[in-house]
């Protein structure tokens, strides 16, 4: 076991802030950035290390800040830049690092670059995006779906040819086998960094599209059997993304060349969100040597849940590759699955009344994990899944696109709350919010909850007070096997100093450790 210091981010608890939801300072029902920052005590008292803010970039808002039209300011609904300096400036006084979103797979249609690249094949944007010929019939160039219904292909007329989107047909994929386009991205990364940003959450880096022509088809799942989840039911799962339209080689340049911005600045943390056909094999490849320092992946992101099972497995899959390095960040929970207590909760067959003990050995579990955690709004107050949107006010366009039979990402999206006794919890004076409240959140406002001593808040604040305290997680990214009964998962966590039995019964919902050995220090 190595003995150098850890860098912060590879023992780092997140946690992750949806903008949009989080407070409204200016009652318009739309959370921003002030609000944000009047809430950062709230955030430094859980005893986290960091935070990240899902975009907030200016933006048509049509996937809500995903489909970025201008990456150096910020979207009018959220503030200003000032606004972000005086969040970051707060943020910085109370001990926590600042992580913010970039997406760089793809751009909205209404972002300089593309409106011009789709104006001619021979503009100096005229590459700088998917542009691909019609087959003989007319028909797209591959066979690839878009994440969100239908095909990934939109046709141009102005440059007769059909451009690449592997989201809305509003977020048109960047070519990144450019040069051009990757410098574009080294300077915004310059821009953040020069404002002091800690680190980023690179958003679905594995849709990053970056191998030249020609393009070649997604090959056939054969092992897709019909789920009972209503987006594993879309014909986009009936595909091997991997064998074409995603984790292509290429994106590794973009990687490189992005972790060399990083490496001009002190104690920078790089982060890249992905999935794929094969996870662990795609989080490797893209924390190999000169590339990101960590990816966060869906391994207990399933949305329908996990069973104990195949919790103990996913995480052996990844310890298995990753144990002795901080090159993985775990989250049961974030904005785009519904919201873990409900998940986990409906698959493992507990009740209603079982929820809070729940959602403390999730967050105690992942945050004992080697690596770092993300911890979404809300899991701190086991809040849970919200499924009674009316479809007239829903907002999610994938939603949108399946309701009803599939409800998309509203349900963990709806704002927080912070006092039961005010107007839409706190959360804004307005009349409406931009997604309603939930009635049953109030009872886990965020600022009646700090106020209980035996609340999931405050459980879990301790938990992390007493977690820095432990050599075993915080000096070494190592652990052992994953052993116990059906019900428990055992490991122990091991640094030179000490090992650290952690316990986790899921039938009990109880966590218990053990110290089994401490090692003298030599002085």
């Amino acid at each position: 076991m190595s003995t150098a210091a850890l860098k912060w981010w590879e023992t780092a608890v997140i946690y992750q802030i949806y903008p949009r939801s989080y407070q409204d300072s200016n009652n318009d029902g739309i959370g921003d950035l002030p609000g944000i920052t009047s809430r950062l005590d709230y955030i430094a008292n859980l005893g986290v290390d960091a935070i990240w803010i899902s975009p907030f970039f200016k933006s048509p808002q049509k996937d809500f800040g995903y489909d970025v039209s201008d990456y150096q300011d910020i979207n009018p609904e959220y503030g200003t830049l000032d606004d972000f300096d005086k969040l970051l400036d707060k943020a910085h006084s109370l001990g926590l690092k600042v992580m913010i979103d970039i997406v760089p797979a793809h751009c909205s249609d209404q972002h300089s670059w593309f409106k011009q690249s789709r104006q001619s094949r021979d503009n100096v944007k005229a590459d700088w995006f998917h542009w691909v010929d019609p087959k003989a019939d007319g028909s797209p160039p591959t066979n690839w779906l878009s994440f969100f219904g239908g095909p990934a292909w939109s046709w141009e007329p102005r440059r007769q040819q059909y451009y690449l989107h592997n989201f809305l047909s509003s977020q048109p994929n960047l070519n990144h086998a450019n040069p051009q386009v990757q410098e574009a991205y080294a300077d915004i990364a310059r821009f953040w960094f020069e404002r002091g940003v800690d680190g980023f959450r690179l958003d679905a880096v594995h849709t990053i599209n970056a191998d030249s022509e020609p393009y070649k088809d997604n090959l056939a799942n054969s092992d897709f059997v019909l789920g009972e989840m209503p987006q594993q039911q879309q014909p986009f799962f009936r595909q091997l993304h991997d064998s074409a339209q995603l984790n292509q080689p290429g994106i590794q340049a973009f990687s490189e060349s992005f972790r060399a911005v990083a490496d001009e600045y002190d104690d920078i943390y790089l982060m890249g969100e992905l999935h794929g056909d094969d996870p662990i094999k795609a989080s490797q490849t893209f924390t190999a040597p000169g590339r990101l320092h960590a990816t966060y992946n869906f391994n207990l992101l399933q949305w329908e849940g996990l069973t104990v099972k195949e919790i103990k497995l996913a995480i052996t899959k990844a310890i298995s590759a990753f144990n002795g390095t901080g090159r993985l960040s775990f989250a049961f929970s974030n904005h785009d699955v519904p919201r873990s207590a409900t998940r986990q909760m409906s698959r493992m067959g507990l009740k209603e009344d079982q929820r809070q003990a729940l959602q403390l050995l999730l967050l105690k579990l992942e945050s004992c994990l080697i690596g770092s955690t993300c911890v979404y709004q809300g899991e701190e107050l086991a809040l849970e899944d919200v499924t009674d949107i009316p479809i007239e006010k829903m907002q999610d366009p994938w939603g949108i696109e399946f309701a009803p039979v599939f409800l998309g990402r509203d349900t963990c999206r709806t704002p927080m709350v912070w006092t039961s006794n005010k107007s839409n919890g706190g959360f804004s004076k307005a009349n409406s919010t931009w997604l309603p409240i939930d009635p049953k959140h109030l009872q886990n406002a965020a600022l009646d909850e700090a106020a209980k001593p035996d609340s999931v808040y405050n459980q879990f604040a301790a938990f992390l007070k007493w977690r820095k305290s432990q050599p075993a997680i915080m000096s070494a990214n190592t652990m052992s096997e994953i052993t116990g009964s059906d019900t428990q998962i055992v490991f122990d966590r091991i640094s030179d100093q000490q090992t650290l039995r952690c316990i986790f019964d899921f039938e009990s919902l109880c966590v218990t450790f053990e110290t089994v050995h401490v090692r003298e220090s030599k002085g």
